[in-house]
């Protein structure tokens, strides 16, 4: 007689949720899920449970560095590694990042809020030329309200020492931050979403030129922001969490 497996109907719901969401999520995001879909599980067991299937999430990459020694104006740390933000679009962090791909380079500036970790907006191009930053800050700042001024941080590439780029951001009264040089970890929640975006959706994965990869992007972008649960966020994606807030206040 054939013994029936206790966890086969969990074993198959993780199973699930960890190739609907492509390999992203690890044992404590697929705990989160299953939680929100009403099952009441210990993340110890999901882990387990994983390990049986041979269920591992992705791992991740190296960081494209903008920084060419003092070629502007260089503001100071006002963020200092303060990351937690009371309401939206309090405190923005931004940055640029290089993949590669079919002999060519792709780069990606966003702007993340620090109360939701959500990407505000964002450019994908095949250059790293001016416009990549500005751009993404001018849309950034056409989603504030009347009185919203946030703090705008980032590290000490060229970009962000750029006179237009700075002009940009005196206009509309925000405040310009910037790391101390050489210290990622001044601007760590940029580098952190470089990561999981890299390890979920770019490494171990073929595009077959860079248009591809930047749809893949922004197909990511999306997905980040309105279905990526994240435990910080109480298992919650960056939106459904700033929709609850903003309800809530």
């Amino acid at each position: 007689m054939t013994l029936l497996d206790p966890d086969q109907d969990l074993k198959q719901k993780i199973y699930d949720i960890f190739h609907a969401h492509k390999g992203r999520y690890g044992y404590r995001r697929i705990t989160y899920a299953l939680r929100n879909d009403g099952i009441q599980v210990n993340h110890k067991r999901v882990q387990r449970l994983m390990i049986e299937q041979g269920l591992k999430s992705k791992v991740r990459p190296k960081r494209y560095k903008s920084y060419r020694g003092r070629v502007g104006k260089v503001a100071p740390d006002l963020l200092e590694r303060k990351f937690h933000a009371e309401k939206p679009n309090q405190k923005w962090v931004t940055d640029v990042t290089e993949f590669k791909v079919d002999n060519q380079k792709v780069y990606l500036s966003p702007v993340i809020d620090l109360f939701n970790q959500e990407v505000v907006s964002y450019e994908v191009r095949k250059s790293v030329a001016l416009p990549l930053v500005t751009d993404m800050l001018k849309s950034a700042i056409s989603k504030l309200s009347k009185n919203e001024r946030p703090i705008i941080h980032s590290d000490q590439g060229w970009q962000y020492q750029n006179q237009a780029y700075q002009a940009q951001i005196r206009a509309q009264g925000l405040s310009q931050s910037m790391s101390r040089k050489g210290n990622c970890l001044d601007n760590a929640v940029a580098e952190n979403f470089f990561g999981i975006l890299k390890t979920e959706m770019y490494h171990n994965e073929k595009f077959r030129n860079a248009d591809k990869l930047i749809e893949a992007i922004k197909e990511y972008i999306e997905y980040y922001n309105n279905d990526r649960i994240k435990q910080k966020l109480k298992g919650l994606s960056p939106i459904a969490y700033r929709n609850q807030a903003l309800k809530a206040a």
